[in-house]
């Protein structure tokens, strides 16, 4: 009798675990409503809004007009870094300079040359003067494109508790500068701010 008392508890216990999980596919905006219910951690949708309202700014800035109407061509740009100056470690600062490149890429108004790319072609063009490529086919240095602008930034935020209740604000900060002339072309700031409560059982 307690074997079998055993053996159906057992079963109710795997039946209910197997039913307590459940799974779909969302999109970007459902799962950014979702996140939200489980976290105020910076999530993907927070990237993609803020990186959207960046590029904006700089197409609608004067500072980056007026210098458009002076060279009268596309800017090369160099994509520095946009730097975590949070007090998150996590916080997924690849994601804001990958989504940045890419934003700034589908404008079609740049010339990019990417800092990480940069390297590597530097490392791939010594390999080849090393003597391991056929002189022929290796490349030269000093073909590089220059950049005309340059790009950093930061992300900064300020964290606000109370009584269970938490406000994040968030800035993300990103600036232009002429190479030739070590003038700031423009400065964008993008605030985003996050709310939350919790309870003494938990969210």
């Amino acid at each position: 009798m307690k074997k079998t008392t055993m053996i159906l508890l057992m079963l109710t216990l795997g039946f209910t675990s197997c039913g307590s999980f459940k799974a779909k596919r969302v999109g970007s905006a459902e799962s950014d409503e979702k996140a939200m219910e489980i976290t105020d951690k910076w999530v993907s949708g927070d990237t993609e809004s803020v990186i959207i309202d960046v590029v904006k700014q700089i197409a609608k800035h004067k500072g980056f007009k007026r210098y458009m109407r002076k060279h009268g061509k596309e800017p090369t740009v160099f994509i520095g870094e946009v730097k975590n100056l949070t007090s998150e470690a996590y916080f997924p600062i690849n994601d804001i300079n990958d989504e940045l490149l890419n934003e700034m890429s589908q404008s079609g108004d740049f010339i990019l040359v990417d800092q990480a790319a940069r390297e590597n072609i530097l490392k791939e063009i010594t390999y080849q003067h090393d003597g391991m490529v056929d002189p022929n086919t290796a490349k030269m240095v000093g073909k590089q494109t220059g950049a005309d602008l340059m790009i950093f930034g930061n992300v900064y935020m300020k964290p606000q508790n109370r009584d269970g209740k938490t406000l994040k604000q968030y800035s993300v900060n990103i600036r232009m500068t002429d190479v030739e002339r070590a003038v700031e072309v423009l400065r964008t700031r993008v605030k985003l701010s996050k709310y939350s409560e919790q309870k003494a059982s938990g969210w």
